[in-house]
């Protein structure tokens, strides 16, 4: 059948196949691709999807090098930096924002929300509720009260916490942000299209905190996701510490998102279905990479515009449910 002749719906079950340069039959004897693929790919629309088990790939779909905002994924991005600097002795977890001199604007910080720690601010329980660049709508309509919450004793979402972990990284490491990436994670993994010059700093006038923000192919996120699942190593080198890794993708508390929790600058997975371990970085629009290690999985999806009737999260969630139990 020519490929004009085909449906809409017909080319994107076809998509996987057509990516990987194989027959149907050969895809098919090698692996099956995740059910409702499909399905999913005309709801989520993305630029690139790639879906590997046990490092062969199920699924491509999409242009895999083409660079795109990577949005939230930069949190987890960072969290593997932090794992080295931690584990190096160059940031202590427990260091307070009094001592390490972080301030904001007028209004500036309270005595009280400078006893948050590093810790607080990676698992998103900082207590600080100051306007922070680069949020979301959601993130304005939804943000605490100023001191109605001390550090460590609840969730939320908070640009001001990730942001201010980039000054903290600045500060302690004396490296930027993407070129230590670049050095530390990009080349040791073997990432194809990513340099410091992909990243970009976003500043707001009412906080002293600006946003980085990375430019990712999801080819290059796929590569982040592998070592992620192997524990933070890449053929044969501990790049992350794996027991950083481990602690990331630990839920220290539920979210508001059904039943997925947050560890340190992760969002993890239920380990009832996924196993432990199991968790994705998000990006606004529907950027993800996925790691889940009892199943051997790694995904990674860019986009370049939320799709039609939002719901992103929850839709890839359903994609990895589908993957893992069929």
């Amino acid at each position: 059948m020519p490929l004009s002749s085909l449906s809409r719906r017909q080319a994107l079950a076809l998509a996987p196949v057509l990516a990987l340069g194989r027959p149907p039959a050969a895809a098919a004897r090698e692996s099956a691709s995740p059910p409702g693929i499909a399905a999913y790919l005309e709801a989520a629309t993305p630029t690139a999807l790639l879906v590997m088990r046990d490092g062969k790939m199920l699924a491509s779909h999409g242009d895999p090098t083409r660079k795109v905002s990577a949005a939230s994924v930069r949190k987890s991005l960072l969290g593997a930096l932090y794992g080295i600097a931690v584990t190096e002795g160059r940031i202590r977890l427990d260091a307070t924002l009094a001592e390490l001199g972080i301030d904001d604007v007028a209004p500036t910080l309270t005595a009280g929300e400078k006893r948050a720690t590093v810790a607080d601010l990676l698992a998103a329980r900082s207590g600080v509720y100051h306007v922070a660049a680069y949020e979301t709508a959601a993130q304005k309509r939804t943000r605490p009260e100023r001191g109605s919450h001390p550090p460590g004793s609840f969730w939320f979402y908070n640009n001001w916490d990730f942001n201010a972990l980039g000054t903290i990284y600045r500060q302690q490491t004396g490296e930027d942000i993407f070129e230590s990436f670049a050095r530390r994670i990009a080349r040791p993994v073997g990432m194809r299209d990513f340099s410091a010059r992909d990243g970009r700093y976003v500043a707001d006038a009412r906080s002293r905190h600006p946003a980085y923000v990375f430019s990712l192919s999801a080819r290059d996120m796929l590569r982040f996701g592998e070592m992620a699942l192997a524990g933070g190593a890449w053929q044969g080198r501990q790049v992350v510490p794996r027991g950083w890794l481990a602690e990331s993708l630990t839920a220290r508390s539920r979210t508001a998102r059904g039943d997925l929790g947050y560890g340190y600058l992760w969002w993890v997975l239920d380990p009832a279905t996924f196993g432990p371990g199991a968790g994705f970085a998000a990006g606004y629009g529907g950027q993800f990479i996925a790691a889940v290690p009892r199943h051997g999985l790694v995904v990674a999806q860019t986009a370049a515009r939320p799709p039609a009737g939002g719901h992103a999260t929850r839709r890839f969630v359903r994609l990895l449910k589908e993957a893992v139990t069929a």
